[in-house]
Parts: C-alpha cells; structure tokens; sequence
C-alpha cells in the first residue's frame, strides 16, 4: 500500500475563475459501509431521466479564502466564512481563522513534524451555480458552496489534495428550513413528506455531472455540528485520526436531510476536541480517505465550529459517555474572531425567500417535470 509523507498505517482499535458544464450522468450508486443512514433515504441516483439533461447544466467557480478574500455578489451572506469577511475586523478574523487552521492541522499531524510547523492548509470555496434552460433563454441560479483543502508540505514542497465539503453552503437548503418547514409546521405540526426531496436530488445530480468528475477525485465529506436535540454515547470505537466515535438513538433533522441527499453519517470526536463532530460521507469515511486528507477537514471544521458554536466546541471540559450538546452551556471560551450569530439567522430567512422568488416559483414547472424523473 502506498502512503503518502507521514501518513499513518490506516487502523481502528477498539476501546475564482475555473467553470466547466456539465451534461452527463452516472451512476451514483452508495457504496456499502458502517456508517448509519436513515433506511428510506438509501436511494440513489440512476441513469434514468424522463427530461432531456441539457435542462440542467453546472459551472464550478473557485475563489482563493484567505486574508484578502470578499465575498462575491452571489455568495450567500449567511455563509460562515462570508460572515467572518465582513465588517472592520474581516482581515483580522480571516487571519486569525487561517492560522488557527494550520495549528490545530499541525497538532492533529504531529508523526514527523517535532516543530508542529510542518503544513499548511490552503482553502478554496467552489460555487457551484446551476443553469436552467426551461425552452427560452438560460437562468443561472447559485446552488451550493463547499470548501476544497490543499495541504502544503513545508518540509519536502508537496502540495497534497485535502477534502472537497468541509462546510456546505446550499440557498435552497434556506428554503426548506427556513421557508417551507416553519410554514408546514404551523399547520401539520411536522415536515412534509417530501421534504428535502429536490434539494437532494439536485446535490446528488451534480455529484453524477461531469462537472463534479472532472474537477474532484473523490465524493465530498461534509463536517457538520452534532445537534443539541440528541444525546449520543461513545462506541467504544477509535479511529487512529478522527478519534472517539459516538452514535445517538435517532437521526437528528439534519442526518435525514442529508440522507436525502446520498449522504450517510458517523459521529466522532478527534484527539483534543472537546465534543463530536457529524461527518457526512458516500462510501467508506475511514477507508476511502488518507489521514492527512482527514486531518484537513477536522482541522477547517473544528476552527469554524469554535467560532460559531463556542458552547459546543470551544467549551472548557470534553463531552462525556454520555453526551447532549448545549448552545446553553455557559462554561466556554471565547476565540478572537468576531462573529454575528444573531444576523446569520435573521437573513436566512431572507434568503428562504429569495430562493422562493427567484428559483421555485420561475422554475416549478420545469423542476416538477424533471423531480420524479430522477429516479432511485
């Protein structure tokens, strides 16, 4: 088996500018792991269509995340790290975050590295935007924003290919929870049957697309909070990298959401976290990726969360056997980053409704012909 520079043996004990289209398909098939999903989410996408695939089209646009980076238009202004890029501190925050990323990487990488100096992480966020082409003219709409990780080895030179995920930005993700559950909420006291239907089958068209195949070797992995409405336990499982693994009784909102979108998941608190992290994943998350490839996603995330949910990820004491996160929890620190929670949840409701205006309503014909035409 071949290994990368300091990887480790793979093991678990017990105890912008580039744009490419897309008008091809494949199957997307999930191949079979440990990792949980929800039973009735396990379809996949297939070749079959009952539309023409030239409807939807992809454009794949990179932007650099570092010290100068500014948000662009279309970006959505609830995105974690467009928040952090705002306001007088933005450099100052960028900075901190970027420095932050590469100590928790080197500690977290610590075989052949006795300085903890020895890589750096760069970031990209990939937009994704969709092209609707309903008979007259084309209209491009903002789908997705992920994080792809670079790891530079400072050592030998190597630039070595992190993760594609970290961080998962979707508008029509603001729809669902911020427009269509709370309205279906207040007269059927649950969501829908449907919901999260189209957003996971327009995420899982564009992992099938060649755009998604000609620009990442591999599917993504998306490092997410745990929720504060679950408890889990310690398995007694783990992993030389991710750490402690954890399961719960029941699947969080966001583990059936993302379920619907392909995605299964395992929860696991690394080597100096203080709680779990959820990492959604197609495939098998501990034989399909490198432990530095790993490493990049646990070290991005982990800043991030620290910045955004201090209660749960920056607390003063780790999460026990036994273990319900809290955004009440008072005995946590605070980073130096500046962050507005508070306006984030305002404007995803703005946004819930931009979506409405500007993707649902122009389109529903167009996506309620192509929807059951994506068949499992």
């Amino acid at each position: 088996m071949t290994r990368e520079p300091g990887d480790l043996p793979r093991q678990i004990t017990s105890s912008g500018g580039v744009s490419v289209r897309s008008l091809e398909r494949r199957d997307g098939s999930i191949p079979r792991g440990r990792s949980r999903v929800p039973a009735c989410c396990l379809a996949t996408a297939s070749t079959a269509e009952t539309m023409a695939s030239s409807e939807f089209t992809f454009t794949i646009k990179r932007t650099a995340l570092d010290e100068n980076y500014v948000p662009a238009e279309n970006t959505r202004i609830t995105t974690n790290f467009a928040n952090l890029a705002r306001g007088e501190s933005r450099q100052e925050n960028l900075r901190n975050t970027l420095r932050m990323i590469d100590n928790r990487f080197n500690s977290l990488a610590h075989w052949d590295n006795p300085r903890g100096d020895r890589y750096a992480v760069e970031l990209q966020i990939v937009s994704v935007e969709m092209s609707v082409s309903p008979g007259e003219g084309v209209d491009v709409f903002p789908l997705i924003e992920i994080l792809q990780t670079t790891i530079t080895d400072n050592e030998t030179g190597a630039r070595i290919d992190g993760i594609v995920g970290n961080n998962f930005s979707s508008y029509v993700r603001d729809y669902d929870f911020s427009v269509v559950l709370p309205e279906h909420m207040k007269t059927h006291g649950r969501a829908p049957d449907d919901f999260g239907d189209l957003h996971g089958k327009l995420f899982r068209h564009f992992l099938t697309s060649s755009a998604y195949r000609d620009n990442f070797a591999k599917p993504p992995v998306i490092c997410l909070s745990v929720s504060s409405n679950k408890t889990y336990h310690r398995t007694g499982n783990e992993h030389p990298v991710l750490g402690l693994e954890y399961e719960n009784d029941a699947f969080s909102p966001t583990d059936q959401y993302f379920a619907k979108m392909g995605m299964k998941v395992r929860y696991f608190m690394p080597k100096g976290s203080v709680a779990p992290f959820a990492f959604y994943h197609i495939g098998d998350l501990t034989g399909d990726y490198t432990h530095l490839e790993l490493v990049s996603t646990i070290a991005t995330m982990e800043t991030f969360q620290k910045i955004y949910r201090p209660e749960i990820y920056n607390a003063n004491s780790p999460a026990t056997e036994q273990y319900q996160p809290s955004l009440k929890y008072q005995d946590y620190s605070l980073t130096r980053i500046v962050y507005d929670r508070e306006e984030r949840s305002r404007l995803a409701v703005e946004q819930g409704r931009f979506v409405e205006e500007r993707f649902i309503k122009p389109h529903r014909a167009v996506l309620d012909q192509w929807s059951p035409g994506f068949a499992a």
